[in-house]
């Protein structure tokens, strides 16, 4: 169970986390105790057991070299997830509880509070609180080695409520914390874990663990594992991504069509394109067409010449042309060209239609390159020698112009320093030759520490039947073609008779790995430190991503397969481990971060095109390094927001089989018959899928079309058209005939839970203070309970409040409690006052105006108003209902958590948890008068309505200001692909 992060926004998943740091234990001091419940429970907790971990932080982040050592923390100063600032909350923390000791008594447990508080800097928190699955409960100690844990409670058993107390109201767990420190066994079951290898203090000497920790992770053959974060989708072959490098962090992504499109820094797309040459450009539908618009360059200084260099094939005279031309940004918009200013700098004829070629890019020395393929079809064979060997013709070569200060006159200049400028015959624009057909290229940025590297140009070089090549490119070079292909010869006798000095490629690799190379980028980005250096190229037909690292010392490249990570590995907030199969072409942004776009169906017309951003899970930088405001930007037209397609790993729900029962039923006329995908397999290692913990529920519904995606290895594959959706498979049906018993963390609060259900509590003492009541809330209606097999984390959750207000009460009248430990300490523990929830039942607290609200279709004028009166607690007046107010349904009648409904055209109906987000919970929480939602639980985890409750809303994405939910973006009412297994729940504070 691995959960990682990118470095986007995360406000939900962090509020996520901020909710599951309260303690977890009082919500079950009152629940009932379930056998069937507590092996659930039992089984989704060993599940951090049967995996292989990664590191990760409890902020849902990798792990990160901190700017200072820590001063508390020490033993975490080179890698970890404490920074200075955190690392001093730890001390503070550390310092107020020792406050309670004598010197004995501190130097006796004073090592072991400070090594169990600064667990939360060990690159494996997140799995010594078993915080990688958000649906389970988060612990609030970390996870000891039993040998440790005997240790602790020997010498030192009765500090354990000083650990716990400041994370809710004081002495609020005195009665399970008591009955703990009298059981060796009880208190270590509730604080091991029994994962010998990541308990603490293992994790910190395990040699395997340890071993590469920081490092990017490798599967058992050697492949880099790797994440992904979609950044754009619904593009039409995706040719070239690039930025302007003036602050604004802006994109420009051009489709081989012939539009160019504006993104900016969050993902939003200008309405209007920034070039349009569809009219001018020659492609076609076909899959697999080269010739199109290939590529876009802007001025190096674009902020003060503003001009762009576009690289596109054309038909002139029934003739077919490579053209490059030159643009004038608009006066008036600076997110689009003046179409009128096209300037043609260059035009070469093209003998065929392929082998196009299609790079333009500035140099460091400031002048712009053009690739150019050798002219098409198969073998070079035009001429004695082929094009790219005659140094006559500007096809199969490296051209190098000048286009500063032409306005007034040639449209470009020779540089001086040319290699062929003086030979005879030669073209003067030739910088290197004998290139087949260059298919992305990049300048290294240079290391960020020494520069080293920097200017230095490499190409990927599409073969032809056996090696793809990738070429350091140098003033005068000669590549080879078609004398040689890669390492090998292609034609003898051209090779017999080829020069000793031709350049060699400095990787070339053979079919059986892909067939078309896609040239990369050398990362020089800041948010992924260990990418440094590494250069990350693809190939088109077999969607393989690949890596070269240059060794300094023998100058030679050590080759590294890149595969996408497990669901562990890149189980973070928007991450996903799946991408397109056809790689068109690399990007970095103005960061240096690194990008591939990829498409699904390769023609120009399918909007099957995506853009994805390559992530490291394994480190990240510090804190605040990285962080980069973009410049403002002028924008004329509308915004078009982003919205991913893919499934987060995150919230990725197991790939479910679907299990025969002894009973059979005569198939009903709405029974469907599942929907099964089969994936491809990921380049990954095997990744073993626990059992469900959810009995069999209704095959979720799907009317919209998908297809399966490939992944890296995939080599064979027919072109499908994207998945428009993700697809949910039908639920296994699990039967337990007996209930072993449980063990462990959860199952220790749940048993000393329910011993205290048959007696008094442990700590009673009289009190001058009269007990408060505690407590009462009506029970609500509701179609079934939620403390099922279908929801096992629920009863963890569901009774925080209701117990925290019976705690707090309760507080009030305990007497001060003495701690001792096997030696002389001494104890000052603090009392804090009562606050009562002042929340009230109000499912419709918040009105709306008498205005109609848009539902897809105007809603006729008498059935806006609901005619359905509910009786208010306390009072004896009726409230007319709202379309739009919604209410929490839960089964122990809880006001701020439950399965959110909504009311629509007179009756009630639940909502989708598909792109429901917490901002989609404040909206709800707001509504019903509460400040925020703490955390929205999908998967049905609040509860499930009965089958006869309609699903109103699906697909709800709120920027979180609306007044409700019909406000938000969303599918029209009563439009859905879901079950009921997917009825979204929030929890409100």
């Amino acid at each position: 169970m691995h959960i990682t992060i990118a470095t986007v926004d995360h406000t939900h998943l962090h509020t996520t986390m901020t909710q599951r740091r309260n303690p977890i234990f009082p919500s079950i001091l009152q629940h009932t105790f379930y056998p069937h419940f507590v092996l659930h429970l039992l089984l989704l907790s060993l599940q951090a057991w049967w995996g292989c971990c990664h590191p990760q932080c409890l902020d849902y982040k990798p792990p990160f070299e901190p700017r200072q050592p820590l001063v508390f923390c020490k033993e975490y100063s080179k890698f970890g997830c404490c920074d200075v600032e955190k690392d001093e909350e730890v001390s503070l923390r550390f310092y107020k509880i020792m406050e309670n000791f004598d010197h004995t008594g501190y130097m006796t447990c004073g090592k072991y509070i400070r090594n169990i508080l600064c667990q939360v800097c060990s690159p494996y928190a997140a799995h010594l609180y078993d915080a990688e699955d958000a649906n389970t409960p988060m612990r609030i100690l970390p996870g000891l080695c039993g040998e440790y844990c005997s240790d602790y409670w020997q010498h030192c058993r009765y500090t354990l409520s000083l650990l716990v107390e400041d994370l809710g109201s004081p002495l609020q767990f005195a009665n399970l914390t008591a009955k703990l420190e009298e059981d060796l066994r009880e208190f270590c079951n509730f604080l091991e874990l029994k994962d010998k290898q990541y308990c603490y203090p293992n994790v910190l000497t395990n040699a395997e663990l340890n071993a590469n920790l920081g490092l990017v992770r490798e599967d058992p053959k050697g492949c880099l594992e790797l994440c992904l974060q979609e950044v754009v989708n619904g593009l039409r072959n995706p040719v070239a991504m690039i930025h302007a490098d003036d602050g604004t962090q802006r994109f420009f992504i051009a489709e081989q069509l012939g539009y160019v499109w504006v993104y900016l820094a969050n993902g939003s797309r200008i309405d209007r394109p920034f070039l349009n040459l569809t009219e001018a450009v020659l492609t076609s539908p076909w899959a697999g067409d080269e010739r199109g618009f290939l590529c876009i360059a802007l001025h190096p200084r674009f902020g003060a010449v503003k001009k762009a260099y576009v690289y596109y094939s054309v038909s002139v005279k029934k003739e077919e042309r490579i053209r490059i031309s030159e643009f004038m940004l608009s006066p008036h918009d600076e997110n689009q060209l003046d179409h009128s200013s096209e300037r043609t700098i260059l035009e070469v004829v093209e003998p065929a239609s392929n082998h196009n070629g299609g790079q333009l890019l500035f140099g460091h020395d400031g002048y712009l390159y053009i690739f150019i393929g050798d002219g098409g079809r198969a073998g070079d064979p035009f001429g004695k020698f082929g094009n790219s060997q005659n140094k006559s013709t500007l096809l199969g070569k490296v051209l190098r112009i000048d286009v500063d200060d032409n306005d007034d006159g040639a449209p470009y200049n020779i540089p001086s320093d040319n290699p062929f400028i003086r030979e005879k015959g030669s073209k003067p624009e030739i910088y290197a030759y004998g290139v087949r057909n260059m298919w992305r290229c990049s300048i290294d940025r240079g290391d960020p520490a020494s520069g080293a590297g920097r200017g230095r140009m490499l190409c990927g070089d599409v073969g032809q039947n056996k090696f793809e090549e990738i070429d350091l490119i140098v003033k005068g070079g000669n590549y080879g073609w078609r004398a040689k292909e890669g390492f090998s010869c292609y034609d003898r006798k051209l090779c017999k008779n080829s020069s000793l000095d031709d350049i060699l490629p400095i990787f070339a690799y053979p079919h059986k790995l892909g067939k078309s190379v896609t040239g990369g980028y050398i990362y020089r980005g800041c948010q992924m430190p260990n990418l440094n250096g590494l250069y990350i190229f693809g190939d088109f037909m077999s969607g393989r991503l690949m890596s070269l690292k240059e060794n300094v010392t023998t100058g030679e490249w050590q080759y590294n397969e890149i595969c996408m990570g497990s669901d562990q590995t890149c189980r973070f907030p928007k991450l996903i481990n799946t991408y397109y199969k056809y790689i068109i072409s690399f990007a970095e942004d103005e960061a240096g971060e690194l990008y591939f776009l990829t498409t699904g169906v390769p023609s120009a017309t399918a909007k099957a095109g995506v853009v994805y951003k390559i992530v490291d899970p394994s480190r990240r930088a510090t804190p605040g390094k990285c962080s980069i405001k973009p410049s403002p930007v002028k924008i004329k037209g509308k915004l078009i927001h982003f919205h991913p397609k893919e499934e987060f790993v995150i919230n990725k729900k197991p790939a479910l089989a679907t299990v025969a029962t002894p009973t059979t039923k005569k198939p009903t006329k709405s029974a469907r018959k599942p929907i099964v995908i089969v994936k491809p397999p990921m380049p990954t290692r095997k990744t073993i899928r626990k059992p469900p913990l959810v009995p069999a529920a209704p095959t979720r519904k799907t009317t919209r079309t998908t297809t399966s995606k490939s992944t890296a290895l995939t080599t064979k594959e027919p072109l499908k058209t994207p998945p428009a959706r993700k697809i949910k498979p039908t639920p296994v049906l699990m039967t337990t005939a007996t209930t072993p018993a449980p063990t462990g963390y959860h199952s220790t609060v749940k048993a000393a839970t329910s011993a205290r259900n048959a007696q008094s509590p442990v700590i009673s003492a009289p009190s001058s203070r009269r007990h408060l009541p505690l407590p009462q809330y009506p029970i609500r209606s509701t179609p079934e309970p939620l403390i099922s097999p279908k929801s096992p984390f629920f009863s963890t959750v569901e009774s925080v409040r209701r117990s925290h207000m019976a705690l707090d009460q309760i507080t009030n009248s305990l007497p001060p409690r003495t701690l001792t430990t096997a030696l002389p300490l001494r104890l000052k523990p603090s009392v804090s006052s009562f606050k009562p929830n002042t929340h009230s039942i109000n499912a419709t607290l918040l009105t709306f105006q008498e205005d109609k609200v848009w539902l897809g279709e105007k809603l006729e004028t008498n059935r806006e108003i609901n005619q359905v009166h509910k009786r208010l607690r306390g009072r004896g007046r009726r409230r007319k209902l709202r379309t739009g107010s919604v209410r929490l349904v839960s089964a122990n009648g809880l006001t701020d958590r439950g399965r959110v409904e909504i009311y629509i055209q007179n009756e009630w109906g639940t909502v989708c948890d598909d792109l429901f987000s917490r901002r989609a919970g404040d909206v709800v929480c707001r509504q019903l008068g509460f400040t925020t939602a703490l955390a929205v639980m999908k998967r049905a985890v609040l509860g499930e309505a009965k089958t006869s409750v309609r699903i109103l809303l699906d697909d709800v994405e709120c920027e979180g200001e609306e007044r409700n939910l019909l406000e938000c973006k969303r599918s029209r009412v009563g439009r859905h692909n879901c079950s009921h297994e997917e009825d979204v729940g929030v929890i409100c504070g």
